[in-house]
Parts: structure tokens; sequence; C-alpha cells
């Protein structure tokens, strides 16, 4: 099978150096990713300046390997749009692994989702990691890379869904000490929005995000419930935001008396 890796950390994160040794194992990887940190950079593409790509010598047993100065989405659509050849183009595309959990309501800032939704709205089948501890050190990923690569096995004959990702999280633990996996839906917030107000030594005021964990009843099926349970969590999302069931209430009220045709 052939792989797109990307990610939101960079090119010389440990996390995406672990999934693409785990994943080269068994399959054809080609790796694609931003040249810095672009944690939280959501579903941002480049369109006022020239996006940058130059080819990096191979690592982690990846076939080829690219660095951009663009964004996550950026990294998923110029490799499938312009610079995989029709050969290399990826059976599936995989962001990770994130330094970090992308859970709950949070997901929509998140880079490392927005690499595989980018996946998903090309037309390829898309999963996001995540690794729920914020330790940048490489054997802290090597258990999520090896993961995956046991996953995908199990995903041989599954038919994702249109318009549809998997989004993974995996407690930093031993293995030993995983409880399970569960199927999820996504939790409602993990952090509260609170700002500490600080002044600078020139006098000048600024404002430094500070959320704190906000609790969750542990019965519940959601990512964040699972994630405290010592469970990986693997939530099914899609893109596809038009509530439907609500068109036919909104045309009765909005629409009655001709309204909707006022032209």
């Amino acid at each position: 099978m052939k792989i797109l890796v990307s990610n939101d950390d960079g090119i010389a994160a440990n996390g995406i150096r672990s999934l693409t040794k785990a994943l080269a194992k068994d399959h054809d990887v080609y790796v694609i990713a931003p040249d810095r940190e672009r944690s939280a950079a959501g579903h941002s593409l480049t369109l006022q300046t020239p996006l940058r790509v130059e080819e990096l010598e191979p690592f982690g047993g990846a076939k080829k390997a690219w660095v951009t100065t663009g964004t996550p989405g950026d990294c998923v659509k110029i490799g499938i749009s312009a610079i995989l050849s029709p050969e290399e183009r990826p059976d599936i595309v995989i962001s990770g692994i994130n330094h970090g959990p992308n859970l709950g309501s949070d997901i929509l800032y998140s880079g490392t989702v927005s690499c595989a939704m980018e996946g998903a709205m090309l037309g390829f089948p898309s999963i996001a990691v995540s690794l729920a501890s914020l330790k940048p050190e490489y054997e802290d990923f090597t258990f999520s890379g090896e993961f995956i690569r046991r996953l995908l096995k199990r995903l041989k004959d599954f038919k994702f869904p249109s318009k549809t990702i998997l989004n993974v999280n995996i407690p930093a633990l031993e293995a030993e000490d995983i409880a399970g996996v569960a199927i999820t839906e996504l939790g409602q917030r993990m952090f509260t929005d609170n700002y500490e107000k600080r002044v600078d030594p020139r006098g000048k005021v600024y404002y430094w995000m500070a959320g704190q964990l906000i609790k969750q009843k542990s019965d519940e099926n959601t990512d964040i419930s699972a994630i405290r349970s010592n469970k990986i969590s693997i939530t099914p999302v899609t893109y596809e935001m038009t509530r439907v069931s609500f068109m036919d209430d909104l045309s009765k009220v909005l629409c009655n008396e001709n309204f909707c045709e006022w032209f």
C-alpha cells in the first residue's frame, strides 16, 4: 500500500519520524510536511505567497520525503495534486503522530486533523493520529506508530465513508497499561478559554491563553472520556457540516408568504 504521511509539528518532529519508520516496514511511505511547527493552524491554505517545496534525503524507510513552507493542508493538497507522480499517489493519507491530543471540539483548530480532512476532501481514505502527551522524545511515539501499523491491517477491507476521516487519540502509556480501544463520538471541550493578563518589561499589556481541563462524566462515550479511561479513542469525523434535519423547519419559517421569492 502507498501512504502519504504529513503532520503539523514539522518535518523534524519525532512523531512523524516514528510513524514513518513503523509504516515503512509494510508499505511504501511518502512524507510531505511543513518546515516548522504549525500547531493549531486549522484548515488554512497558502494563497498570498509562493509555496516552496524541497526534496529531502528520505528517513525512516520512506521512499521519498519533501518539506514545504506551507500549512498542513498545503502539504497534502500540493502533495497529491502536484508533487507525487500518478504511480506514487496514496491509497491512504495519515497525519501525525501529533504531539498532544486532538479531542472534542478542539479538532476544529487542529492542523493534524486538517491534514487528514484535506485527504478526505480529495477523495482519499484518511486518518489523523495524536498522542495524548506533550513529551517530545522519540521513544514516546513508538507504541503509537506500531498501533497504527496494526490498525491498517484491520482496516484492509474497510471502506471509508465519503467525506469522513478516522481521528485516533492514543494515551501516553505503556502498551500493557492501555485499557482497550473505544469507538467514540466527539466530546465537547477539553479546556476552558481562560486568558491571563500580563504586562511585559516595557509596560505593554498582553494576554496568554491558559485554559484549564474541563471535567466530563467518565461513562460518556466520547473521545475525551476514552482517553481519561486509558483507552485508545477512534472517532469517525466528517466535514459535511450541513444540518439537513433543520432545513425543512427553516424553510417553513423563512419561506412562507413567498418571502424566499422576492427577486
